[in-house]
């Protein structure tokens, strides 16, 4: 009898592994890569602004993600660890282990009835088209847009979808402006929220919103508007626009900043892709990269998928400034930068 008890509560606890494994599952990706600045920068990176692929004349590493999700039908968890050249350069600001953290969060449904969430921790922005995983993004290197504003937050997020899936709304209580160690001294929270509107598979509308301090700066407001459409125009053609605007100041003082943006994607074959970019980035009271900034930029890059889960890319780039703001290997100052990047990722 004692035995066949053993057997019973192991045949339990074997189905709820195998329950809750079916909830679990796994992320791995990586993504190395070799660049060529035609400048070649003496200390081998490129301009400060410029957080994804940043080494110059080297193969290294830019992001190695593990992640791990668990999702039922009342709570869900995210936990991402990464590493790279890019976790270096864009979160340099965090303390300790926070600079691998990808993503850290849990939430709980709040409705029985409707499709809203709870959610506390580290995020993924909710700001741009684009993130930290090469392989979502058409280009292999990020925009001046994108790398220019939050890739991460944290803090509390509410969310609601409703039953046709048309609408997205998110609303969101911030540690700050890309930020999950608060700036000291700066006792501000700061707030975000986010509209997307998919009235059809060829078509979505996002507008995405900031409103907090400068971190440094408790005193100066920052407003910041996200605005992107992405639509399909043929089974091999589609295209993205966006435009970023923010304000920031007080009473006395006030500043502004803009991006606009034009992606377009042609689809060769089912291995073969070609996209380019034309963007401009002008920021001339310097709130967010330098005074007097103002850069346009080309790019175009050729994408080969010789299976699903590995992808080759080879881009061209180039930026022209205002201003002579970059270096060669004598320190000669330019307003041109040309690179060339390869790339190669595997997600499994």
């Amino acid at each position: 009898m004692k035995k066949f008890f053993i057997l019973i509560l192991l045949s339990h606890f074997s189905i709820a592994q195998n329950e809750i494994s079916k909830k679990i599952s796994f992320e791995n990706y990586i993504e190395t890569y070799y660049s060529y600045d035609f400048s070649q920068p003496k200390n081998h990176s490129k301009a400060p602004f410029l957080y994804n692929f940043h080494r110059s004349n080297e193969v290294n590493l830019n992001l190695g993600l593990f992640k791990v999700a668990f999702q039922d039908s009342n709570s869900r968890a995210n936990f991402g660890i990464m590493v790279g050249t890019y976790p270096n350069t864009n979160l340099a600001a965090e303390t300790g282990v926070l600079k691998n953290i990808y993503e850290a969060n849990i939430g709980v449904k709040v409705s029985k009835k409707q499709n809203i969430w709870l959610d506390m921790g580290v995020f993924s922005s909710h700001i741009g088209f684009e993130s930290a995983i090469g392989k979502d993004c058409w280009n292999l290197s990020r925009s001046l847009l994108a790398e220019n504003s939050p890739y991460y937050e944290s803090g509390i997020r509410i969310s609601y979808k409703n039953p046709n899936e048309k609408w997205f709304l998110n609303g969101f209580l911030l540690n700050g402006w890309q930020q999950i160690t608060r700036t000291d001294g700066n006792k501000k929270l700061a707030f975000g929220s986010q509209i997307l509107f998919v009235p059809s598979n060829i078509f979505r509308l996002n507008w995405s919103t900031f409103l907090a301090t400068r971190p440094d700066d408790a005193s100066k407001n920052r407003i910041f508007n996200n605005f992107y459409s992405i639509f399909t125009v043929s089974k091999k053609l589609e295209f993205i626009a966006g435009f970023d605007y923010g304000i920031e100041g007080n009473n006395k003082l006030i500043s502004r900043w803009f991006s606009p943006i034009l992606i377009g994607k042609y689809q060769i074959n089912s291995r073969w892709v070609l996209s380019s970019r034309v963007e401009n980035y002008t920021d001339k009271s310097g709130v967010i990269i330098s005074k007097d900034f103002v850069v346009n930029g080309f790019s175009v890059n050729l994408d080969f998928i010789p299976y699903k889960n590995i992808l080759l890319r080879v881009e061209s780039r180039h930026l022209k400034s205002k201003n002579a703001i970059f270096k060669d290997k004598f320190e000669n100052e330019s307003n041109k930068n040309t690179f060339l990047t390869t790339s190669f990722s595997i997600g499994f």
